[in-house]
């Protein structure tokens, strides 16, 4: 399950641009426990970890071991912070940490709320040429949760557009439904 995220399609070097996932999903779908996942396993990959503001950080606190205003180094050389203004102006900041020869981090990845919207997300990585000129969008990733899918679809506006703006769909929580509900 996590090798879609753990092996972005380009890695990063001091002349490329750096991947990024935007990690959607509706609430309860598995996003904070896959990215907990990949920040655990043996990839030797280093990720820079944006979480939105709106929940709370779901971040295992064992992986924490300093932290400096709203970004969090983990033991396994990622870091994380929060989004709690401008995600262009985060992810400026982050790149700022980039050295040549020396990267601080292979690939971004943003985890979104689970009431995200995540076209706006996307956007901010073609719109900001600064942003643009660094980063390259790898993938929208959306998790969805096999037992409810019909039911988030059906009620919720947020639910459809995680589908509709994926081009990777990760089926989650598959052993909770029944043969008829994954038809």
């Amino acid at each position: 399950m996590t090798d879609t995220l753990a092996a972005p399609t380009s890695t990063a070097s001091a002349n490329s641009k750096i991947p990024v996932t935007v990690l959607t999903g509706y609430l309860g779908a598995g996003k904070t426990t896959l990215l907990n996942r990949i920040l655990t396993e043996d990839h030797g990959k280093r990720y820079a970890v944006i979480v939105n503001e709106f929940g709370e950080i779901g971040i295992d606190n064992d992986l924490v071991v300093g932290a400096d205003e709203d970004v969090f180094e983990m033991n396994n050389g990622c870091v994380c912070c929060t989004v709690r203004g401008d995600l262009i102006r985060v992810v400026a900041g982050l790149m700022k940490r980039q050295r040549p020869g020396k990267p601080a981090f292979d690939a971004i990845i943003v985890e979104t709320t689970g009431l995200a919207d995540p076209g706006p997300v996307a956007q901010t990585f073609f719109v900001d040429e600064d942003v643009k000129a660094k980063t390259q969008l790898d993938s929208v990733t959306t998790l969805v949760d096999a037992k409810h899918v019909m039911a988030r679809l059906d009620d919720s506006k947020e639910a459809r557009e995680q589908v509709a703006f994926a081009d990777r769909i990760i089926l989650n929580k598959v052993d909770l439904a029944t043969a008829d509900e994954l038809n």
